[in-house]
């Protein structure tokens, strides 16, 4: 590890630290701007000696800006393995993928195989030459549903492009913990990372702005714990947006080993508290994503049918009959 000291001068003035970061650090080969925001987040980053962990704080000019750089690891080869993917909607531009629960989406150092992206490497040895996939945007691993790869480059950053629009709509199933009162409604929570345990984030006056518009598509009294069964809209995407939004709300969704409560032990009904409690991850599906072709224009709507376990979750709750959704 090195460490670099940069004066902030006339051009940084007002400027989000990571751009000014980016412009600096031209010579680290591995300083992309995704990593310098990673850095940042891990308190890699001082201002005057104190730590800073928003990418988007500024600094003023004649500021004394630090960091210390980690060393660069090389970069490891993703391969392809034949695995099995359930192919939603394809077409010259883009895939996309039904994600089963407990499947990572990229690969990591703790999961260098036996991810989506994996899979879709197999896959595209069949592509015409120069398509190669890339994902654009990705689901938790405890999280099922629609994953969108792209296959050019190009075409990544058309997606990105759209898909951050208003045009664009991102719909999930939710099974939450509460007897959710209202019909509909919007949660807009700045969500930053706790700095206690940097695998979750938090409701942060300095995070970022977030919004997630919610309704109501069912729910049960289940005495004491109260069952809902929410569809929820993202107007941001940000890291655990859904699962920190909800749970704030005082609805944390069943299952989830970070934000989840375990307020199946105060239900009577002996069958429903054993469905709860054996539920092995956060019940959360990325249901519907819809968005126009950046290349054809066309109206695109994406649906991946709710899982078996699920449907399961959601006969043996009363919450509604999978069969209608």
């Amino acid at each position: 590890m090195t460490t670099r000291t940069l004066s902030i001068d006339r051009g940084d003035t007002g400027r989000r630290l990571d751009l000014v970061l980016r412009r600096h650090l031209t010579d680290v080969r591995h300083a992309t701007r995704t990593r310098i925001q990673t850095w940042i987040e891990d308190g890699r980053v001082a201002i005057n000696g104190a730590r800073v962990h928003r990418a988007a704080a500024r600094a003023a000019f004649g500021d004394t800006l630090t960091i210390v750089l980690p060393a660069e690891t090389r970069r490891r080869t993703v391969v392809a393995e034949p695995l099995a993917l359930t192919v939603l909607y394809e077409d010259d531009d883009l895939v996309a993928i039904d994600k089963p629960a407990g499947t990572v989406s990229h690969p990591t150092f703790t999961h260098p195989t036996g991810t989506v992206l994996n899979a879709l490497l197999w896959q595209a040895r069949g592509w015409p030459r120069g398509q190669r996939p890339s994902l654009v945007g990705r689901l938790d691993r405890g999280t099922s549903g629609v994953v969108l790869a792209a296959k050019t480059a190009s075409a990544h950053a058309a997606l990105q492009r759209t898909l951050a629009s208003r045009d664009a709509e991102k719909t999930y199933l939710a099974i939450v913990y509460g007897y959710v009162g209202a019909s509909r409604g919007r949660i807009d929570l700045k969500l930053g990372f706790d700095r206690d345990d940097r695998r979750r984030v938090v409701a942060s006056a300095s995070g970022a702005a977030s919004r997630t518009e919610f309704n109501r598509v069912a729910r049960v009294k289940a005495p004491a714990a109260g069952l809902s069964l929410l569809s929820c809209r993202l107007g941001t995407g940000r890291r655990h947006q859904i699962r920190a939004h909800l749970a704030a709300r005082g609805w944390p969704i069943v299952g989830d080993p970070v934000y989840g409560e375990a307020r199946w032990m105060a239900i009577d009904d002996e069958r429903v508290a054993t469905a709860l409690r054996i539920f092995p991850r956060q019940a959360l599906h990325a249901w519907r994503v819809t968005f126009t072709h950046p290349r054809t224009g066309a109206r695109i709507r994406i649906e991946a049918p709710v899982p078996d376990d699920l449907r399961h979750l959601l006969s043996a709750t009363g919450l509604c009959d999978p069969s209608t959704l």
